[in-house]
């Protein structure tokens, strides 16, 4: 009597050319959410375009000086998550550790910014459907573009913390990083979209 010893194959770390599965699946949810942030940001340009009242003088609403500190410390913020993949990378878990979650900090300070920035400009009469500057677009665009990117950094701060609380001890805790950076750098990158053609053009 032959026994047929079956081979069991983990098709859950199993790479997909040559690219682990986790990193593949963030790549393809950030190409979707490109996509979307691109619709937005078309959207926005279109109802400019389109517009016939003249579109509302961003310096004279905005402190340019700090959105561009908010910028600042979200794109600085990069450089401690390259350095975080670059410590997990090294098995150096301690320091990629610690520079999850200063990445993180500097995420929540962002958001701080953000809503300060935001209770700013409601106070001077912003609204979904309307505003004191005669293009309601204008608003409307403003809290819908800045709201979900601040959505975004919200999750990726939770998703830094998580992962430095949490995956420092597993065997694959560099690619864990890894994944969460590239999160964060699409998150960062997005921002000098919305920076610049929301604040800046």
């Amino acid at each position: 009597m032959s026994t047929v010893h079956a081979t069991t194959v983990s098709t859950s770390e199993a790479p997909f050319y040559g690219a682990e599965w986790r990193k593949l699946m963030m790549w393809l949810f950030l190409v979707t959410d490109a996509l979307l942030f691109a619709g937005f940001l078309g959207g926005y340009a279109f109802a400019r375009l389109a517009s016939d009242a003249p579109w509302p003088d961003r310096e004279a609403i905005f402190s340019l000086n700090f959105i561009t500190a908010m910028t600042f410390l979200l794109i600085t913020s990069s450089t401690t998550m390259a350095s975080a993949v670059l410590a997990a990378r090294n098995r150096d878990l301690g320091k990629a550790k610690l520079l999850l979650i200063v990445t993180a900090l500097m995420g929540v300070g962002f958001l701080g910014m953000q809503a300060y920035e935001w209770t700013h400009f409601i106070h001077a009469g912003a609204r979904l459907d309307g505003n004191p500057w005669g293009v309601p677009a204008f608003s409307a665009y403003f809290f819908l573009i800045t709201g979900f990117h601040g959505t975004h950094v919200l999750i990726g701060a939770l998703v830094l913390l998580l992962t430095a609380l949490r995956s420092m001890k597993r065997e694959n805790a560099g690619e864990m990083v890894e994944v969460a950076g590239l999160y964060w750098h699409f998150v960062d990158l997005v921002w000098v979209f919305v920076f610049g053609c929301f604040y800046l053009v």
